[in-house]
């Protein structure tokens, strides 16, 4: 089922979000609150895409606890990994780039930029949560895809962070626990978490959502998430070159060395 009004009003709530954020970064002078504000525009979208079922069906409640306990952890865990840092390079460049400009480039190219990308991702909590059909093997597949999802992305986050807070381990690669079969365990899980809420979606028959985990997949694999984090990573650390030859860099492998 496709809610065409809860769709536009879940846009109007995303973008006023989005340009709150902004706000708050310009008073602040530090873009970084836009990683902390991306998860919360889905769970915005979700309560939307809720308050406007009628009757909630049978994966309502459910899509809604996955989406939080996603959503919540990981803006927890990207405002406590950015506490007191300075801005991110890339957009520290982008601030020196347009000088003056820079809030009002801010605010479109990247706060309502990613804004209107949540909303279309979004399209399988639509779907979801909409869909009163009874619940089967699908859905039981949708959530084990989550779990699975939750155990690389909060796993691989906690053994990073471990990781860096060691002394000892600076400018040295991580190549165990999670990280020793994939190059990006956090990206992965995040690409099971969106696969898994397609599948609750399809299970409701949302077939049309599929573009919702497309796009995420697609950033994650070839925009900002492997592709980005791999681009200076072998400048600063050397020893990362053999650690690519050795593991595969998204899809989770045994080490090749």
């Amino acid at each position: 089922m496709f809610d065409l009004s809860a769709y536009l009003w879940a846009l109007l709530v995303i973008l006023a979000a989005a340009v709150a954020g902004w706000y708050w970064s310009y008073r602040q002078h530090n873009v970084n609150i836009v990683d902390s504000l991306w998860p919360l525009l889905f769970l915005l979208a979700g309560v939307v895409y809720a308050l406007a079922v009628e009757a909630p069906g049978p994966r309502t409640g459910l899509l809604l606890a996955l989406l939080a306990v996603w959503s919540l952890r990981l803006c927890v865990y990207l405002s406590w990994r950015n506490w007191g840092e300075t801005e991110d390079k890339r957009y520290a460049e982008m601030r020196e780039h347009h000088g003056e400009r820079f809030p009002m480039v801010s605010l479109y190219k990247v706060f309502l930029l990613q804004g209107v990308i949540a909303w279309i991702v979004s399209l399988p909590l639509l779907a979801a949560i909409a869909g009163r059909g009874a619940m089967g093997f699908l859905d039981f597949l949708g959530v084990v895809l989550w779990l699975m999802g939750m155990v690389f992305e909060a796993g691989g986050d906690w053994q990073l962070a471990r990781f860096k807070a060691d002394p000892d381990n600076k400018g040295k690669v991580l190549n165990r626990g999670l990280w020793r079969y994939t190059r990006h365990p956090n990206y992965f899980g995040d690409f099971c978490v969106w696969w898994g809420f397609f599948l609750l979606a399809l299970a409701a028959g949302g077939w049309w959502s599929f573009i919702g985990p497309l796009i995420m997949s697609v950033l994650l694999m070839r925009v900002s998430g492997v592709t980005l984090t791999e681009k200076t990573i072998e400048e600063r650390r050397p020893a990362y070159r053999e650690y690519q030859q050795n593991t595969n860099a998204f899809f989770p492998g045994p080490p090749r060395g």
